[in-house]
């Protein structure tokens, strides 16, 4: 997808590009990681999508430090004079990909992983919602049985207990009253 992206990284947002490389407020990764920002928006083709469902990534090229900025403090007939100095920590990412297609395979691939939960229905109620994103528990919530609901909310309330998910879980499970 070619175009650009806005995202949020330390409390700031930033217009990226694919290939792109900028300087950002220290980040914790090490250098080579990968991480997914989030995305506020995505542009280039056509109207802004202001709810992408896209990711973009980046890279961490190295950790820098910016530009010394001096500070002079002068108080007048004192003789008083101070000087200091300060770097700022900061950090190069290059963006990757906007929504490209090495993160839709992974995501195709829970929902192959849920056929074989559906086999044994019986024995487990629930399917796998920790291998689930969000959006796919909403999507995919509306088919299931009230157990099958209630199963997937207890799982998830267990394991990781996030927020969208247990929302989209609760609200499923209101419709089948």
């Amino acid at each position: 997808m070619s175009g650009y992206a806005i995202i949020s990284l330390g409390g700031k947002q930033y217009r990226v590009q694919e290939g792109e490389r900028l300087l950002v407020d220290r980040l914790r990764e090490d250098e080579g990681a990968t991480l997914q920002p989030r995305v506020l928006l995505v542009g280039g083709n056509g109207a802004p999508d202001l709810a992408p469902s896209t990711t973009v990534t980046a890279r961490v090229v190295g950790h820098e430090l910016g530009q010394k900025i001096r500070i002079g403090k002068y108080r007048r007939r004192t003789g008083y004079k101070k000087h200091t100095g300060h770097r700022s920590h900061l950090t190069r990412i290059e963006i990757e990909s906007i929504g490209g297609a090495k993160l839709a395979k992974p995501a195709a691939k829970p929902k192959a992983e849920e056929k074989p939960a559906a086999k044994t229905e019986t024995a487990a109620p629930g399917p796998d919602v920790e291998a689930m994103t969000i959006a796919q528990i909403t999507e995919a919530a509306s088919g299931w049985s009230r157990e099958q609901v209630e199963a997937a909310l207890e799982q998830e309330r267990s394991g990781k207990a996030r927020k969208g998910a247990l929302s989209a879980l609760e609200s499923a499970l209101e419709e089948k009253k």
